[in-house]
């Protein structure tokens, strides 16, 4: 009977330290996506990429208006002489793509109109980037400062790297993932992004 239990009390050993590594390296990702979103890298730059978020008809979302809000606060401090806004039609019979939204925001706030460049076929992260990423190429432009909310930034500037821009990340300073709830859903998610980007497609 004791000759029984000792191969099984061993397997069990090393599944609870596998499972306990794996514990280990999930907390440390998520450490890692924290400790990258509390660093604001803003250097002189040629272009600011701002990535959509949803919009509602001509208004941006809670969450857009902070990127759209941050990335005209760089620009007005003049760290870079062009706004590029990201993102496309977020819904079926949207009258306006993401990036104009942001256009028109920016406008109003005093942003002349040939310092804004924008993209609207974007509809996700890689996208926005990648079309950013043209835009860029298109007008010369070959160093970025990328805005997204603080969670968001290491994912962003790991794309922005595959991709070839080169990038520094400036999260917004505020979010409008406040509460505990937002937040940790937010960094799930992310920790689920940070190990499917690498799965091979």
């Amino acid at each position: 009977m004791s000759a029984r239990r000792k191969p099984r009390r061993g397997f069990l050993r090393w599944v609870w330290r596998l499972l306990v590594l794996a514990l280990l390296w999930l907390l440390g990702v998520a450490a890692y996506i924290i400790w990258v979103g509390q660093r604001d890298d803003a250097v002189p730059a040629d272009a600011i990429i701002v990535l959509g978020a949803a919009a509602y008809d001509a208004k941006p979302s809670p969450v857009f208006e902070e990127r759209i809000r941050h990335g005209i606060d760089l620009y007005k401090r003049g760290l870079a002489p062009t706004l590029i806004f990201t993102g496309g039609y977020g819904g079926k019979g949207a009258r306006f793509s993401e990036s104009q939204v942001a256009r028109r925001y920016a406008l109003r706030q005093g942003v002349p109109d040939k310092a804004i460049m924008i993209e609207s076929l974007s509809r996700n992260t890689h996208e926005n980037l990648r079309q950013a990423s043209q835009v860029m190429q298109q007008h010369n432009l070959h160093k970025a400062i990328v805005v997204s909310d603080p969670l968001h930034m290491a994912r962003a500037l790991r794309i922005s790297k595959d991709i070839g821009i080169q990038a520094v990340g400036s999260p917004t300073p505020t979010s409008r993932f406040r509460t505990f709830a937002t937040r940790w859903r937010f960094l799930l998610q992310e920790v689920y992004f940070f190990h499917r980007d690498r799965l091979p497609r």
